[in-house]
């Protein structure tokens, strides 16, 4: 069923970001919460960018997605509602796939490729494993892997869904266990990883309520720490 706004979307201002492989979200959620309850934006980008959808939703916008060619897809966001996003940065999570830009800089069919993939895995609403423990099990295949950067990543997402401190402990006793002391101590000690967690942990430590753990989180170990960050050049802001 059609929304009742569709016969309007033809006057929403365009955000063509088919060229733009920076990190644009920021820029764009900024320019969406501009907007008034009645107003709308366009998104064109080669791929259908379904992290989008939720991202605005947060606040307060409905979508109709449009393909008109291989090459281009249309998204009309429409604010039916004023709402305060989840997290400081806006949006429903924290830290969204970003690095999937990286492959617009190889071939745009791969790009889609991927962000179906991504959406086959992490977009699933009707998925068997709980979202926390699906993010905490990528956590630990990073840190596995010594892929340091997406399990700082991974645990950012994953304190913003609930987990707990005390799951934390374990899992990170876990990780000198099956990697040994010399691994802990040489590689995740010093890493933004470790880092991330240590701030977790002294500032429930002093009282800090989830919300401000997760504002310091995003502002420490969020796009702007190069440690944390998936594209070249850090990622400069587009919109």
């Amino acid at each position: 069923m059609s929304p009742d706004w569709e016969s309007r979307k033809r006057s929403f201002d365009c955000l063509d970001v088919r060229h733009v492989t920076d990190n644009f979200l920021p820029g764009l959620l900024a320019r969406a919460d501009r907007l008034d309850v009645g107003q709308g934006l366009c998104v064109i980008q080669t791929f259908e960018p379904i992290p989008l959808y939720s991202a605005l939703a947060d606040f307060g916008f409905e979508h109709l997605t449009e393909r008109v060619s291989d090459g281009e897809y249309r998204v009309y966001f429409y604010r039916v509602a004023k709402k305060e996003p989840a997290f400081i940065n806006g949006g429903d999570m924290p830290l969204k796939p970003t690095a999937i830009l990286n492959f617009k800089k190889i071939d745009d069919a791969l790009t889609e490729t991927v962000m179906n993939f991504w959406n086959l895995i992490w977009g699933n609403k009707r998925s068997a494993i709980d979202p926390k423990i699906k993010v905490l099990l990528s956590l630990a295949n990073g840190v596995g892997a010594g892929r340091i950067r997406q399990a700082t990543r991974e645990l950012v997402k994953a304190y913003a869904l609930g987990v707990s401190l005390a799951e934390l402990d374990e899992l990170f006793a876990l990780f000198v266990w099956n990697g040994g002391v010399g691994t802990f101590a040489s590689e995740i000690g010093p890493s933004s990883l470790f880092g991330a967690y240590q701030l977790i942990k002294t500032l429930e430590g002093k009282g800090k309520t989830r919300a401000e753990v997760m504002n310091a989180l995003l502002e420490n170990y969020g796009e702007k720490n190069p440690d944390v960050n998936v594209l070249p050049g850090g990622g400069p802001d587009k919109a």
